[in-house]
């Protein structure tokens, strides 16, 4: 079913990106990965390359705190792919100290959420030329704690590297619920997936001691999943049958599950999306 197919995904130079590249490059789909370093990113097309043989592997280096790279990877992308299948929006990180880039983003906002709804816009003449397309965005447990539409936060002192965690885990499944209802009727799938608690690189970025808890968590709860069980859920929804003609819901363990309360809020959504609209504006 892969071998024609065409997918890209973002955040490959670790983790559950890196193992979902790998599972579908053996399944013989053509991949277009997108990750901000490099160096990294050529290394992993090396060896997806000579550990399965499909060499229709090609890197982009895109940084998504800015919304100039997105846009510059995107125009790239749209002149040399007459069509993308499967889109899956998987970068993201937790940012424990505030960051504004000249662009007047916020980091966890604009990595998390922001560039992946830009990324899906500026592709989406590309993933309509599909016969059955399908977008995937990776959110988490954590989008339960979530209290309403993400703040484009200025201050220092106002931001909660937590809080806006959760809430932009709320905006990417607040935004499959909206794209959903806008794709109607395309053939289009958008579904948003919970890969539960990975065993990867996730939070080290704020230090070894945050890295730990976030394992340890996820050993006291028995729930701890290695990478490649993390990206289980985002292979059979690129790749499986079984969800042909699916879209709008929210996954975990390849099974559709609820997710928060305000998630279904339909004012938010809408929030959000203008919003989202009205931060890109001069993008």
């Amino acid at each position: 079913m892969m071998k024609n197919k065409t997918v890209l995904i973002t955040g490959v130079t670790s983790g559950i990106g890196k193992a979902a590249a790998f599972s579908l490059a053996k399944s013989g789909a053509s991949l277009i990965l997108l990750g901000r370093s490099e160096k990294k990113g050529e290394t992993i097309c090396r060896q997806i390359k000579q550990k399965t043989g499909n060499d229709k592997i090609k890197f982009y280096k895109a940084d998504f705190f800015l919304m100039k790279e997105v846009k510059s990877v995107a125009e790239k992308i749209i002149n040399e792919y007459e069509r993308i299948d499967i889109l899956i929006n998987n970068a993201g990180a937790r940012f424990l100290d505030h960051k504004f880039s000249d662009e007047g983003i916020e980091q966890t906002l604009a990595v998390n959420y922001l560039s992946h709804f830009f990324l899906t816009e500026l592709l989406l003449g590309k993933i309509k030329n599909s016969s059955s397309a399908r977008i995937i965005n990776v959110s988490s447990g954590t989008h339960y704690n979530g209290t309403g539409v993400i703040k484009n936060i200025i201050s220092p002192e106002m931001y909660n590297g937590r809080q806006q965690y959760a809430d932009s885990k709320l905006a990417v499944v607040l935004y499959t619920y909206k794209l959903a209802e806008q794709l109607s009727g395309t053939g289009i799938g958008v579904n948003a997936r919970d890969p539960g608690v990975v065993a990867t690189n996730y939070a080290r970025n704020n230090g070894l001691l945050n890295w730990m808890k976030h394992r340890i968590y996820g050993l006291m709860k028995r729930q701890l999943l290695n990478s490649k069980q993390g990206a289980d859920t985002i292979i059979y929804l690129a790749s499986s049958e079984e969800v042909n003609g699916v879209t709008g819901n929210y996954f975990y363990k390849r099974k559709e599950n609820r997710s928060s309360e305000l998630s279904y809020d339909k004012a938010l959504q809408k929030q959000l999306w203008d919003f989202s609209r009205e931060l890109l504006h001069t993008k």
